[in-house]
């Protein structure tokens, strides 16, 4: 029997980025994602046009039950890349993080040469009643959801154990809320452009005890779009390419009485050891972060989990102001994270793509610019840590 010949590997790198802004959107999904296709399309440096795409993975929870069916396959159509094999990526808020990994994996595996990573979500044109049914879509149906456990509700029970078991307490969210408020004050694209101060982020309405209003993400309308390219095509459409270094995604328990500890998230350990080790680097190698913070408290536990902080100083770095922009080792969401920026679902991880992208070409704003960013990484959970993708980035390979 012939034997076969070796296959190379090839080197994957972001050519091209862009998003709608997060809020409430005034265009539907068609709409939307059009614009953040446009604008990815756009911000690749090299002439370049929509027929190349070889493929197309676009990340949705469909909420609201919108297109349930052939989501991708609507949305491709109004951006000139119908015809192309498309796919809808389905992993609760992580899903175009997993998108994300789709395209990379297209790729790396010598199928595709230029993939398209992207995701969307419409989540304000539903009742605040029916909001709460679809953010709970993402837990235990049987034993959670049916119970009366909400998605705030969730976070609320890791915060209380996590102050039960370690030096910290409210106060420590509250920092995260005003750091990442303050990162989002100066994004142009984020869901609320505003800063607050400790005294009125500490005495918000409660929510789900101990979480307050200023602990919660808001609900976003909005799509972001990637574009990713093998490295023998990616040189021909910029100079300043942004490298996929590493990648990893894992999995754990849906429901949370089945984890041996609801004070860390298992699934980001294990994908952040995933893309770490691929990319031959370590947390304190990493010069900016855009993690998952739905809720202060997942921050909190995510710096930890990606090895940012000891176990159980999460606290203590946000109280030390640790992840605030240009001040300490690693900047956390520069963007403002989902808590400022916003969390329009399916589109939450390919959107921390299009602020890494920006950041290490040193295109950002000037006043919100990470500065001398040659890393990056990317941390995008679904539910409550069920699911989770991590990326690494860099500006060399």
């Amino acid at each position: 029997m012939p034997r076969l010949a070796p296959r190379i590997m090839v080197d994957v790198a972001v050519v091209g980025a862009g998003q709608t802004k997060y809020g409430n959107h005034a265009a539907g999904l068609k709409g939307m994602w059009a614009e953040a296709a446009s604008k990815a399309f756009a911000s690749i440096d090299g002439d370049f046009e929509p027929s190349a795409i070889d493929e197309a993975f676009i990340g949705s929870i469909a909420f609201g039950g919108a297109q349930l069916g052939n989501t991708a396959a609507l949305l491709t159509e109004h951006s000139a890349m119908d015809g192309i094999p498309v796919r809808r990526v389905e992993n609760a808020c992580a899903s175009s993080g997993f998108a994300l990994r789709d395209a990379w994996m297209a790729i790396k595996s010598g199928q595709a040469d230029i993939v398209v990573a992207g995701g969307i979500e419409k989540m304000n044109d539903l009742t605040a009643e029916r909001k709460r049914y679809w953010l709970g879509v993402s837990g235990d149906t049987e034993w959670e959801r049916l119970a009366g456990l909400t998605f705030p509700g969730t976070y609320a029970l890791m915060a209380r154990r996590y102050f039960h078991e370690f030096d910290a307490t409210h106060d420590d969210l509250v920092h995260v809320s005003v750091k990442n408020h303050l990162h989002g004050s100066m994004n142009p694209v984020a869901h609320i452009q505003k800063e607050v101060s400790f005294e009125k982020a500490a005495g918000g309405f409660m929510v789900a005890d101990p979480l307050t209003l200023y602990d919660c993400c808001p609900t976003s309308d909005g799509a972001s779009c990637v574009v990713l390219a093998a490295d023998h095509v990616a040189r021909k459409l910029t100079d300043a390419p942004v490298w996929v270094r590493g990648s990893g995604a894992a999995s754990d328990h849906l429901a949370l009485h089945d984890r041996p500890s609801i004070t860390q998230l298992r699934a980001t350990q294990m994908a952040a050891s995933k893309a770490y080790g691929m990319a031959g680097l370590r947390a304190q190698d990493i010069d900016m972060a855009e993690v998952h913070d739905c809720f202060t408290i997942a921050e909190v536990l995510a710096t930890e989990d990606l090895g940012f902080a000891a176990r159980g100083e999460g606290g203590l770095f946000a109280r030390n102001a640790e992840g605030r922009l240009n001040e300490g080792q690693t900047t956390i969401n520069s963007s403002g994270g989902l808590k400022s920026k916003g969390h329009p679902l399916g589109a939450t991880g390919t959107g921390q793509v299009v602020e890494v992208f920006k950041q290490l070409r040193g295109q950002a704003e000037t006043k919100r610019q990470v500065r001398d960013a040659e890393t990056a990484l990317t941390h995008n959970v679904g539910g409550s840590g069920a699911t989770c993708a991590v990326h690494v980035f860099g500006r060399d390979r």
